[in-house]
């Protein structure tokens, strides 16, 4: 009997190592890409590590802006990773597990690949949003036949030349500076100034009423820029934000904010004005144009989400370029 179980014990030892022989490649290989892609929850403190890879990246969009990054984490549980000298991003939207396309230089491929089993492995069909034209020809270009492609105007960033904003000089622009000469001809005592902490209670109080006067059918998503516009001035210091505010006899009527996106686009993040002023949008935009360092040739102005009113606004200022978005999904 004794000699019975050395047998079978012999035997079975000999399996499992024919058995390990056998799938070796898989379990290395998905040991190697869940050590590679160790993500985790991104914090201000992370902003150095973040910046390295977006700050010198030929990507413009708002989406790789460090600041929107930290200020929706509440709603996105956004997470990062770095893996063959890409930064990899993870998120949430809604209930499904989506990535942002790798940044970074060198052959992006492994990565990519490593992206489709982190979704595997976590039992979630893989999902990519936020692709400009130039992500898409690389994914189609590396994995043949692997994606199909879903426009999303609704998410566009429309992209300006800073001294197209700044100066508003051409025929096309001719109505904005007519909105800039009646707002300086009703309002000669208005003033510009920059956004501190100090002033960030009042903003927020103008937020509040702007959206009680115009956010009907739009409670839920206000109630969330609300509480991203909080935590980005709240840490403005920690994440790069320079804003400005336009007041008239003392009294705040718009703010805006922006802050890098890289090294040479700048993202507004918010602008707020007060619309019993007219021209007060038109001006602050103005002014704040005239404030954004030379160095950063354009100026990402996010995306109009649909609505008619801000996609017809954001038109008006004749973008220097609209920059397409697609979602991705693994066929």
């Amino acid at each position: 009997m004794l000699l019975n179980n050395v047998r079978r014990d012999c035997f079975n030892f000999v399996l499992l190592h024919l058995i390990i022989k056998a799938y070796e490649g898989v379990f290395i290989g998905l040991f190697q890409y869940r050590m590679m892609l160790d993500f985790k929850d991104i914090t201000l403190a992370d902003k150095d590590i973040i910046r390295s890879f977006t700050a010198h990246s030929q990507w413009q969009n708002c989406d790789l802006s460090f600041a929107n990054l930290c200020s929706w984490w509440f709603l996105y549980h956004t997470q990062y990773a770095v893996m063959d000298g890409f930064l990899v991003l993870r998120f949430y939207a809604g209930s499904e597990l989506t990535y942002l396309m790798p940044v970074g230089v060198g052959d992006v491929l492994p990565v990519l690949k490593a992206l489709l089993e982190d979704a595997s492995s976590m039992n979630a069909p893989f999902k990519m949003q936020g692709i400009s034209y130039g992500m898409r020809t690389q994914m189609e270009e590396m994995l043949p036949d692997a994606f199909v492609f879903k426009e999303n105007r609704d998410y566009y960033d429309y992209i300006y030349l800073r001294e197209s904003l700044a100066s508003l000089a051409g025929k096309k622009l001719q109505a904005k500076r007519n909105h800039l000469n009646r707002f300086r001809k009703e309002y000669p005592q208005y003033e510009y100034k920059e956004l501190t902490r100090e002033q960030v209670p009042e903003c927020l109080k103008l937020a509040d009423e702007w959206r009680m006067q115009n956010g009907e059918g739009m409670e839920r998503a206000l109630e969330a820029e609300k509480r991203s516009m909080t935590y980005a001035l709240t840490h403005m210091d920690e994440l790069d934000i320079q804003g400005g505010i336009l007041t008239v006899d003392g009294r705040l009527v718009a703010f805006t904010y922006g802050t890098p996106i890289n090294h040479d686009t700048w993202n507004v993040c918010v602008e707020k004005a007060d619309t019993n002023y007219e021209g007060a949008y038109a001006m602050i935009n103005y002014e704040y144009a005239n404030r954004i360092a030379l160095n950063y040739l354009y100026v990402n102005r996010e995306e109009d989400l649909g609505l008619p009113g801000l996609r017809k606004a954001k038109l008006s200022y004749q973008p220097y370029l609209l920059l397409e978005k697609y979602i991705a999904e693994s066929v």
